[in-house]
């Protein structure tokens, strides 16, 4: 599981890019953002702050919840990240509600993009849209481990609808 690893760190890496200006210079984004060049309001600061250590914890918490780090004292243990893995019983949900996450950032940022044609709106859509993509992926693909015949290396849930499996048909009379 590589891609939950490489979905886990990559979204902690982009919400703390995003942070670092929140929590270095509030004064910069708000000067940025307004159409009046003025100091920052004590308030403006505080939010700005607030919000960019919120997206450090959401990063942090999103690495220990999927299990990409192993909350064991044992490095026998490892970090998997299967259903049945204790030591992640919330990947599934947190990765569920950080591709929303995803989603929601991507579709505000193409929204300010084409209104304000401000071209750091369209970079923060393909960031925000690029790890919505692999969540759903992950969601999509990577959350399930079939189940796989021992005698054919075959997944058994699959169908033979609309196509028929003329290999199997025979297998089945022979025995």
């Amino acid at each position: 599981m590589d891609v939950y690893y490489f979905y886990s760190y990559g979204t902690a890496a982009w919400l703390s890019l995003q942070a670092a200006p929140l929590i270095a210079s509030p004064t910069m984004i708000v000067a940025l953002l307004s159409p009046e060049v003025r100091e920052a309001s004590t308030l403006e600061v505080y939010f700005s702050r607030c919000l960019g250590f919120s997206l450090l914890a959401i990063g942090a918490l999103n690495i220990l919840l999927t299990g990409s780090v192993p909350l064991s004292s044992s490095l026998a243990e490892g970090a998997t990240t299967s259903a049945t893995d204790p030591k992640a019983p919330y990947a599934l949900p947190t990765l569920t509600i950080t591709a929303f996450y995803h989603a929601a950032t991507a579709f505000y940022g193409y929204s300010l993009w084409t209104e304000a044609g401000v071209s750091s709106f369209a970079l923060g859509t393909i960031g925000s849209g690029f790890f919505c993509a692999v969540a759903l992926w992950c969601i999509l693909f990577a959350s399930s481990n079939g189940r796989i015949s021992r005698k054919t290396g075959a997944d058994k849930r699959t169908s033979g609808f609309p196509f028929t499996n003329k290999e199997a048909d025979k297998r089945k009379k022979a025995t």
